[in-house]
């Protein structure tokens, strides 16, 4: 393949398609992060500010098609894992959002994160991006009550008559269909479609406050316009987040980051023959430390880390090749900031289903890895359950990371456990440690 040449015309309408792509993240992001006691409209800010500067810097200073906004994840992450798995407060987890983003920074600025990388399984890393794709669908169907605790069998679904299940099930095929058909915003058109099928739950049928919605509506209208709320920015604890206990929530922020990060880096790469003369992905240096400032600022604005999005690949089909594509979808988040009343009114079974479709775009890494090979499979297979059974992307790392070294190392093949990854086997033992 070879690198095309590319109009102002086509880049500017390449930005348009990335940003109709991403843009489900300025409604999904509030709607988990606002499950960790933060404000829906001051985590719309910051999601908003993050993708509008991050986006930018990676058009202007990488000069690269990839728009940057807050990582699905890592929202996650933050939220079940570090706030509520720890019982940590939402400050302090910022806090340890921006040092993590300290450490990115000087891994790109002395070009250690290559070393430490490559230290890491590609099976694993193949199996965490997918354990996270089962995590974050886990997330959605429990926010549309589809999944539900069941004391005899731990867990269980939610009877079919009931009018939400029903709304949210109308609304996963609506959207599935959007997104099979590559209708371009089809996640977007789908949680909006979802919002209005809602509308008549509480009102003409069915009781929302009856299942722990905590209203006697699912939709309500708040208005259109406001100001934008900066009620996060500048919230995080520095000083409590540095706690040695807080490491392995620090570690798990820079190293899932860093792994996903530079996966969308070669893949987007190879989609688009965005390579430089060494056969590296272009300026992959300046990416890197474009994703690295995203999770520095993320702490600072009151948001889970920002990232390089695999979406960018809907612009790059388009046609998008320079930094001008990065630009345009940056710039248009920026509207968004005064529609906090307006997106607010989109409840949580309305962007259940983009979480659902979200989890089947992050389970695709799982086809390469090698499942008759058992000592590779296994360690994966291990991260990849974990993740959602445990409700804990830390746990799925850890015992990923401890059974890969364990079962190399008794079968002899010690060779394949690197230095780094015996310091990484470390660091997971010292958490798991600390966690209990």
């Amino acid at each position: 393949m070879t690198t095309k040449v590319s109009s102002s015309k086509t880049e500017i309408l390449a930005g348009i398609s990335s940003f109709l792509a991403t843009m489900y993240i300025i409604v999904v992001n509030p709607s988990i992060l606002s499950q960790a006691g933060m404000p829906f409209n001051s985590v719309l800010t910051a999601t908003v500010l993050l993708s509008f500067f991050c986006s930018l810097m990676m058009g202007i200073y990488a000069k690269n098609p990839i728009v940057v906004a807050p990582g699905m994840g890592m929202n996650a992450f933050f939220t079940f894992t570090a706030v509520k798995g720890l019982g940590i407060s939402y400050q302090i987890a910022l806090g340890a959002v921006f040092w993590a983003g300290v450490i990115f920074v000087l891994l790109s600025v002395l070009n250690v994160r290559t070393y430490i990388v490559r230290a890491i399984p590609q099976p694993l890393r193949f199996a965490i991006s997918a354990g996270i794709g089962l995590f974050i669908s886990l997330i959605g169907l429990e926010n549309a009550k589809f999944i539900i605790a069941n004391p005899a069998t731990l867990v269980g679904i939610a009877n079919f008559h009931d009018s939400i299940i029903l709304t949210f099930l109308v609304g996963l095929f609506i959207t599935s269909i959007l997104v099979i058909r590559r209708v371009r915003g089809g996640i977007i058109i789908g949680i909006l479609a979802t919002t209005l099928l809602a509308l008549p739950i509480g009102r003409v049928w069915g009781d929302a406050s009856a299942i722990n919605f905590g209203q006697a509506t699912l939709v309500n209208w708040k208005g259109v316009f406001s100001s934008p709320d900066f009620g996060l920015v500048f919230q995080l604890d520095l000083v409590n987040s540095l706690k040695l206990s807080l490491f392995p929530v620090v570690f798990a922020f820079v190293f899932t980051d860093m792994f996903d990060s530079i996966s969308t880096f070669v893949g987007l790469a190879e989609a688009a023959d965005l390579y430089d003369e060494n056969g590296e992905p272009r300026n992959v240096k300046k990416s890197l430390m474009t994703d690295a400032v995203a999770t520095l600022l993320a702490g600072i604005l009151g948001t889970s880390p920002g990232t390089a999005y695999i979406e960018s690949a809907v612009g790059i089909e388009q046609g998008g090749r320079t930094g001008l594509t990065a630009i345009t979808a940056g710039i248009l988040f920026l509207p968004f900031m005064f529609l906090s009343p307006l997106l607010s009114i989109i409840p949580a079974i309305a962007t259940a289903p983009a979480l659902v479709i979200v989890g089947v775009f992050m389970m695709k890494p799982v086809t390469k890895i090698n499942w008759s090979k058992l000592d590779d499979a296994i360690p994966a297979f291990l991260a990849l359950i974990l993740i959602p059974f445990s409700y804990s992307i830390t746990q799925g790392i850890i015992w990923g990371f401890l059974s890969w070294t364990i079962l190399k190392v008794a079968i002899g093949k010690h060779k394949e456990v690197s230095l780094a990854l015996w310091v990484i086997d470390l660091f997971a033992i010292i958490a798991l440690t600390w966690g209990h």
